[in-house]
């Protein structure tokens, strides 16, 4: 079988077999850590904050970590902090004069900038962790345990949370660095998937107890499912290919160029960054929460309220609108028309019927501008299926797989993995993971 003999071809490879390996371990070892809870804290007396976990925005914050935010675990923050700080870091970079130098400055200029990455985070952990455990604190408490934290305990737990969050962070550096790649992402995909059996379980038993439907309306929500798998598929690969003429060129006696070429122009070319960065910010209302009343009055009630639940109404239009908007974002600080018109125009080539220069950055601008639009839309409408999942009466956990952040994420992530393993096999000179054709990873 085809299948069989990929595998074996990617285990000859040394260089990629110590990449996977390294990968595995790093993700055990992340795995291991979501399962130790914190210093002080009864296991026995989590049921409370379990069930806090088990619908709304808490529950996606406790998928992204792995199930590590409701297990009160060392990890219980997760990676979210970090993709905030990168956020902010990258909204700087477009309105500081300072960080728009250093982003023009290279390799040199990416790892200072990575480094004010890290402070922030830390910054943010500082302020989420007491949040947290504030959190822990009362739903322990409302549910009849004993979970008393000290002025110092807290101090402590504070750092412990912090020193896990970065923990993570490193991780995921290294396995961008010393693994398969996608580090960050890998570590989000890890945590969605691994909530994934329990919930198709789950929604199978539901199905089964329930006097109408049973069996087939989970086979229908099954083929539904693959069926919105396949649009973020054709979503994330989806291209409009710009001709590029080459003027002909001799050099000694070569010529060169001549040939007529295509740049892809992606359709979603922020893939899923717009779903990271909009649920990153969709957190910081809640964390803001967790410092009101407990009693669900005033400002952090209404924030609780409002934004606490995915399925309602201003969270999804608030999401959606963050969806688009931050599409457009990273899609400009991505893709450069000006740059791609300068070196098509270094190298003699021209876009027919455009002058080359300024006309064809303007061309190329106004292209992504009309693709951007339909695949921000249609990025949202995806995002928000869950919503739309559970209101069909779909399980609460199921419906998060349905669509929206987890699905998304996962394709692209996948698709993007795949992608760097069958580049080690094109290099070796093996056949890829597909028959036809190469698969698409997410834009550099």
């Amino acid at each position: 079988m085809k299948l069989i003999e990929t595998l074996k071809n990617i285990w000859k490879i040394e260089d990629l077999r110590q990449r996977l390996v390294t990968t595995f371990l790093f993700i055990v070892i992340y795995r291991f850590g979501c399962h130790v809870v914190l210093p002080g804290i009864n296991p026995a007396d989590l049921e409370a904050m379990r069930n806090f976990t088990s619908g709304g925005l808490m529950q996606l914050l406790d998928m992204f970590s792995g199930g590590a935010f409701g297990q009160a675990s060392i990890f219980a923050l997760g990676i979210m902090p970090y993709i905030t700080a990168s956020i902010v870091i990258q909204l700087m970079g477009m309105v500081v004069p300072s960080f728009q130098k250093m982003q023009r400055e290279g390799e040199s200029g990416r790892m200072k900038l990575n480094q004010y990455t890290r402070y922030l985070t830390v910054a943010i952990l500082l302020v989420q962790a007491p949040a947290y455990l504030l959190n822990l604190q009362y739903q322990v408490r409302a549910a009849g345990g004993h979970a008393q934290m000290s002025t110092p305990m807290m101090i402590y737990l504070s750092i412990v949370l912090t020193a896990g969050a970065m923990l993570i962070m490193w991780l995921g550096e290294k396995i961008t660095d010393k693994g398969i790649g996608n580090g960050i992402s890998l570590i989000i995909l890890v945590g969605i998937l691994a909530r994934f059996p329990g919930a198709i379980v789950q929604e199978f038993t539901s199905r089964l107890n329930t006097a109408q439907g049973g069996l087939v309306m989970f086979l229908v929500e099954i083929v539904i499912l693959f069926a919105v798998t396949a649009g973020a598929v054709m979503l994330t690969q989806g291209t409009r290919k710009v001709p590029v003429q080459y003027a002909k060129r001799i050099v000694g006696n070569k010529q060169y160029g001549g040939a007529r070429q295509y740049i892809p122009l992606k359709v979603n070319a922020a893939n899923v960054m717009p779903i990271i960065f909009a649920q990153a910010l969709m957190f910081i209302p809640i964390t803001l929460a967790g410092f009101g009343s407990q009693d669900g009055s005033g400002f952090g009630g209404w924030l609780s309220r409002t934004f606490g639940d995915m399925n309602g109404f201003w969270y999804n239009v608030v999401y959606f609108i963050l969806i688009v908007a931050f599409t457009y974002f990273y899609t400009a600080i991505t893709v450069r028309p000006t740059q791609m018109a300068e070196e098509m125009k270094k190298n003699s080539g021209f876009i027919p019927g455009i002058k080359p220069g300024k006309k064809t950055a303007e061309y190329l601008d106004s292209i992504m501008s009309r693709i951007t639009l339909p695949g921000s839309l249609f990025l949202g409408v995806v995002a928000i299926l869950p919503a739309f999942a559970r209101y069909f009466g779909i399980n609460q956990q199921f419906a998060q797989f349905f669509g929206g952040t987890s699905l998304l994420i996962t394709v692209g992530v996948v698709l993007d993995t795949l992608q760097q393993i069958e580049t080690h096999l094109m290099m070796h000179h093996y056949d890829g993971l597909m028959k036809s054709g190469k698969i698409k990873g997410r834009s550099r």
